[in-house]
């Protein structure tokens, strides 16, 4: 490959702005469309494409657009690539990540990545150039791990993870697709821990005095499962989870909890069911296991779950929401509108040290590594798309009190 240089620049910008076709002067993430042409900027890193992993919200549109016809569902993401430069559903503006291997890399990259890395990146294909070489041939359309070949590149402030040895590929892109939720979610549990003894303020009952109350809805998908753990770690005293129904419930009641814990409970210390999108019925689960929550982790990616969060969460407390599908307007006038005293994080995707987090805390938490494997192995067998309750039971269920599935959008 050829280093392209223009006269008087010896590098591209860090943030991708050379590479925005249209319109012009937008960040990569909001331009319509990237040039995707392999000839790399000396800050630059150029990757052989083996697998994208296109996000929940994402995949879920496109099943319902091409009414879960697997030939429509891979035409639509070779047209989305072939036309934008990048993978970003026009619909619900989100992509997804990639794994594959680095074969240049560009004499000013800050990167620290070498040819021949195997590596997973931990930014969005929605502002990631992207070609696809081979019609994605090995691709059933059945689900959202994408098996290709093509290119991609990486700008100076991308971010990317050499994917480690220990673990197969397909559960390291697993939990680096998800791995913002643990970071965040350990961070903001910490201050919590932090605040409470600072303040002296008053635990929900059953929670030692300084140790928060920490709610997870979608507690048995692979952010959850992964919150759950981190939430431990940084000292959550009691954690209470939230799924849809009686199936998740049971598989998170059966992961094992953290090893040395004498008082057998999983991954969670209690197990609740209700609908993300039911208000009152959030906040009574939450609040009949021991909340209202000082923290509250929203991993359920439908439409319609800020109310219930919001409910959930002590007046002075945390809501985080990790959905594609949270509103702006609904979480904030929400909020004011029951008066809730309450702070609201959006989850970017990115803490410092996120991946290392989250890869330690599939090796080290046997609950966790569980549901991963499991989720995993049953994709393997299928080869098909495995729902995961952060993201699709809930829109499967249809609204409270009916059975019909409903249309979603993130």
């Amino acid at each position: 490959m050829i280093l392209v240089t223009e006269p008087g620049r010896t590098a591209g910008s860090p943030l991708g702005l050379h590479r925005v076709l249209e319109p012009a002067g937008v960040l990569p993430q909001a331009a319509w469309r990237l040039d995707p042409d392999p000839r790399i900027w000396p800050d630059e890193v150029l990757v052989a494409v083996e697998r994208l992993n296109l996000d929940a919200a994402s995949f879920r549109q496109l099943r319902q657009g091409g009414a879960g016809d697997p030939a429509a569902v891979k035409a639509a993401v070779l047209d989305i690539v072939a036309s934008r430069g990048k993978m970003q559903n026009p619909v619900t503006g989100s992509g997804g990540m990639l794994t594959g291997v680095v074969t240049q890399v560009g004499p000013r990259s800050p990167l620290g990545l070498r040819p021949g890395d195997r590596i997973a990146t931990l930014v969005s294909l929605s502002l990631t150039p992207l070609v696809i070489t081979d019609d994605l041939a090995a691709w059933d359309g059945e689900s959202e791990q994408v098996p290709c070949q093509g290119h991609a590149i990486l700008f100076g402030r991308s971010i990317a993870a050499v994917l480690p040895d220990d673990l197969p590929v397909p559960l390291s892109l697993a939990v680096m697709d998800v791995c913002g939720a643990p970071a965040l979610t350990h961070r903001v549990v910490t201050e919590a821990v932090i605040r409470l003894n600072d303040s002296g303020s008053p635990n929900a009952a059953g929670s030692p005095a300084g140790r928060p109350v920490v709610a997870i809805l979608g507690a048995a998908g692979k952010s959850g499962t992964l919150s759950a753990a981190a939430a431990r770690r940084a000292g959550a005293g009691r954690i209470i989870g939230v799924v849809p129904d009686e199936r998740e419930a049971a598989a998170l009641r059966a992961a094992p909890g953290p090893a040395g814990r004498s008082n057998g409970a999983g991954l969670v210390d209690a197990v609740v069911i209700a609908d993300a999108r039911d208000p009152i019925g959030v906040c009574d689960a939450v609040r009949s296991a021991g909340g209202p929550a000082d923290v509250t982790v929203v991993c359920v990616d439908v439409p319609g779950c800020e109310g219930g969060a919001i409910l959930a969460t002590a007046q002075g407390g945390t809501v985080i929401f990790f959905s594609m599908a949270t509103s702006f307007t609904a979480a904030a006038l929400g909020a004011e509108g029951v008066a809730a005293d309450v702070t609201m994080l959006v989850g970017n995707g990115y803490s410092p040290g996120h991946a290392k987090l989250a890869l330690d805390l599939i090796r080290s938490e046997p609950g966790v590594r569980a549901i991963f494997d499991a989720r995993v192995d049953e994709h393997a067998r299928h080869g098909q798309h495995t729902q995961d309750a952060e993201y699709a039971s809930h829109a499967a269920a249809g609204p409270p009190g009916h059975a019909e599935p409903q249309p979603s959008q993130a």
